[in-house]
């Protein structure tokens, strides 16, 4: 299986149970970001997984456009997530884009997120959603 199938297929098959899986998909030295953190190394990438993981009642990904291109992978994709401390339990989805590159044995070496923090966090908390939403209507988003 090509490395970027490979990627899409494990992320929707993650749970808090199987985060070994991580193993089989990422480099022992990856470089992982998103808006909210930046990791070095597998363990950190773990950890980090672990805590977001915990709590989640339910996660899949619909993936959309990819470009690769020598060893190299962009992806869009949509997040469909609930966690009980947000929006009540009901499902969020985000909307959001990777850009991978893979090391020689076919491990993600860099892995970086983008997406709409507020739109994943900040517009579902009680009192800050609402002023996220309104600074959001006044910008024009």
């Amino acid at each position: 299986m090509a490395p970027l199938d490979k990627f899409m297929e494990t992320y929707n098959q993650l749970d808090k149970n199987n985060l070994a899986l991580l193993d089989t998909i990422y480099h022992p030295e990856v470089q992982f970001s998103d808006p909210a953190h930046s990791l070095d190394g597998l363990n950190s990438l773990k950890l980090y997984f672990t805590a977001l993981y915990e709590n989640v009642r339910s996660i899949r990904f619909a993936f959309h456009a990819h470009l690769e291109n020598r060893g190299q992978a962009f992806l869009t994709w949509t997040m469909h997530f609930s966690h009980p401390r947000l929006a009540k339990g009901r499902s969020i989805a985000v909307s959001g884009c990777s850009r991978l590159a893979f090391a020689p044995d076919g491990k993600v070496i860099h892995h970086r997120d983008y997406f709409d923090l507020g739109e994943m966090v900040y517009e579902h908390v009680p009192v800050l959603g609402s002023l996220v939403k309104t600074i959001k209507k006044r910008l024009g988003a």
